[in-house]
């Protein structure tokens, strides 16, 4: 068996030393016109596009870290017949489907963690499933790739996350039982459904909950995160004594649908530079910036502040802004935001991850000293990047972004070399 690997990310861009992804498989084609907004996409996907886009991250990030994939890691723990009746079990006592427990406990671990992730299809058995219009006893999970929303690692645990759709409950509760029965993965794992504090409005998802640095979250609050959600973190933090921590929260729109995350509008790319969408994050609005303080035990300050930069710079992070879509017209950079142009994923200080589709985004990184690299040159080796300090590696994205996500979205990293503020 591999090495075990302790869990420990404690920033957005310290060099990645391990990362969680999901190759997009028959899933995300599981539906049809009718139920897409059900299952949160604006259009259906063309599946072998996105494969093959998806094959550029996936083929940058194996060279340059350890990665792994969801199916497998599901597959191996589902070896273990106790860890699989207890999930088989917990799984259809959330989503209801009780009946299924036997035919889902009769399928190998291949099996299982394929419809585990792909979907059940209902057997038209009788008059009320004959007359259903659903295809499908256990929904596909359409947005599994989006690694990122369903756990977060914050310094040496895994926080759970707690869907603000049912129809993403399962991710989590899958991703719950990698981290607690893998053996591979040296953690504990935090899920506010274990809270006392927990209300049917504690929701909370990885896209919102950037580490800026270890005493430094940075958390979105808007359609998928709540106060409440921001509050159970806060709940755990007061109870470590021993140190002062900032939560800095950003209220988001609901509306348009690209603004579902924090890292949709910013993102970290180096030790002093972030990408930002300007008239959100910079620009005199109603969505406020509030900052929370914690000091032994307890909560000492919540205040607003002028903006997310400003904050970090008063925390002692002096980050200049680059702005998503480029400096010059608002209506390049709504249409690049909308493509997830904030969406960066940092591999190193100032080495980031980004949509090629989003050229004007790109051209301002450019002018900002990082090196513009094509993924398909890294993968052919056409293109050495050891020796480069600062670049942006451009994915070709013509069907993942329609999805409504980025790479930043795509990634669950695990372990992250600590960075010498």
């Amino acid at each position: 068996m591999a090495s075990k690997i302790q869990v420990d990310v404690r920033s957005e861009i310290g060099e990645l030393e391990g990362v969680i992804l999901h190759t997009p498989s028959s899933e995300i084609e599981n539906m049809t016109p009718q139920n897409a907004e059900r299952a949160l996409y604006s259009d259906i996907l063309n599946l072998s596009v996105a494969k093959k886009e998806y094959a550029q991250l996936s083929g940058v990030l194996e060279k340059i870290t350890k990665t792994f994939e969801v199916k497998d890691l599901l597959f191996d723990i589902l070896e273990n017949q106790k860890v699989k009746e207890t999930l088989v079990q917990k799984i259809c006592q959330y989503e209801q489907k009780c009946h299924l427990n036997k035919y889902l406990l009769s399928l190998n671990s291949k099996e299982l963690a394929q419809q585990l992730i792909e979907g059940v299809i209902q057997e038209k058995d009788t008059l009320t499933k004959y007359l259903s219009k659903e295809r499908y006893e256990l929904a596909p999970l359409h947005n599994f790739f989006f690694t990122r929303d369903s756990a977060v690692a914050i310094l040496n645990d895994v926080l759970i996350t707690r869907m603000a759709n049912t129809i993403r409950e399962r991710e989590s509760l899958i991703m719950e039982a990698i981290f607690d029965y893998h053996e591979l993965f040296l953690t504990k794992t935090i899920n506010p459904l274990n809270s006392n504090t927990f209300t049917p409005q504690t929701t909370i998802e990885g896209g919102d909950v950037l580490i800026a640095r270890d005493d430094i979250l940075c958390i979105g609050q808007g359609t998928r995160t709540t106060s409440q959600g921001i509050d159970f973190i806060l709940e755990k933090l007061v109870r470590q004594k021993d140190k002062k921590y900032h939560i800095l929260v950003q209220e988001l729109p609901y509306k348009p649908e690209s603004f579902i995350h924090l890292d949709m509008v910013f993102t970290f790319l180096d030790k002093d530079s972030c990408m930002v969408y300007e008239p959100l994050i910079l620009q005199a609005n109603r969505f406020e910036t509030i900052h929370i303080q914690i000091e032994n035990g307890k909560v000492t300050k919540i205040v607003n502040e002028e903006n997310m930069v400003t904050a970090l710079k008063k925390l002692g992070m002096d980050l200049k802004p680059i702005c998503c879509g480029g400096m010059k017209d608002r209506w390049v950079q709504e249409r690049e935001q909308w493509h997830s142009g904030a969406n960066f994923f940092a591999i190193g200080p100032g080495k980031v991850i980004g949509y090629e589709r989003n050229a004007y985004t790109i051209e301002e990184l450019n002018k900002n000293g990082f090196e513009v690299i094509k993924a398909g040159d890294i993968i052919k080796n056409k293109t050495d990047i050891s020796n480069l300090k600062k670049y942006v590696i451009t994915l070709e994205g013509s069907e993942l972004p329609r999805g409504g996500g980025g790479a930043r979205c795509m990634t669950m990293p695990i372990r992250r070399k600590q960075i010498k503020w």
